[in-house]
């Protein structure tokens, strides 16, 4: 082979490797949301049972206290979504999806003037390589020491990527006139 040809072989390899290296992330992956908040506390997403509380933890809080929405966002996938099923809208219903910042939106408002407590009573986990499911059975307060106003479960999506757990999404749907708790969902 002429020198010539070896040279435009090694350019050509040259440009090839470093096209490679230079390709944006996949659109949706971790790796492009560089900016995404890391997580505030280490110890907040080390294991399900930590991700679980810290959730739980950050939205809860008596009337006026300000909740920490870092915290918050950086329980979740930049793309992660929570979900309310809302039964109550005429005709068949319907289902509300948020991402973290729309609802913070929606909800910062609300707990700047009434207590919200909201605790797991028991969660239902399954797992699979880096996929975990969790039902996780709830019960919401307007104070600590107060029968809840209401329960229901929250379907919770985890993944684990990067050396911890993140929230992929939460889908929630309470008891009313005609759905109560399941006894499995409350072991």
């Amino acid at each position: 082979m002429n020198l010539s040809r070896c040279l435009t072989f090694a350019i050509l390899f040259a440009i090839l490797a470093l096209t490679a290296r230079a390709q944006p992330p996949l659109l949706g992956s971790l790796a492009g949301h560089p900016n995404w908040p890391a997580a505030k506390k280490a110890s907040d997403v080390d294991s399900v049972d930590h991700l679980l509380a810290s959730l739980y933890d950050v939205i809860s809080g008596p009337a006026g206290k300000a909740r920490d929405w870092d915290r918050f966002r950086s329980l979740f996938l930049p793309d992660g979504r929570l979900g309310v099923i809302r039964p109550d809208i005429p005709a068949k219903g319907d289902v509300v999806f948020l991402s973290p910042d729309m609802y913070v939106e929606r909800d910062d408002p609300y707990f700047k003037t009434h207590g919200f407590f909201e605790r797991s009573i028991a969660n239902r986990v399954e797992e699979f390589g880096n996929l975990v499911h969790v039902w996780s059975t709830y019960e919401s307060r307007h104070a600590e020491r107060e029968q809840p106003f209401a329960r229901g479960v929250n379907s919770i999506q985890i993944v684990h990527a990067q050396g911890r757990f993140w929230l992929v999404s939460v889908l929630w749907d309470e008891e009313r006139s005609g759905l109560t708790l399941p006894e499995k969902y409350l072991r």
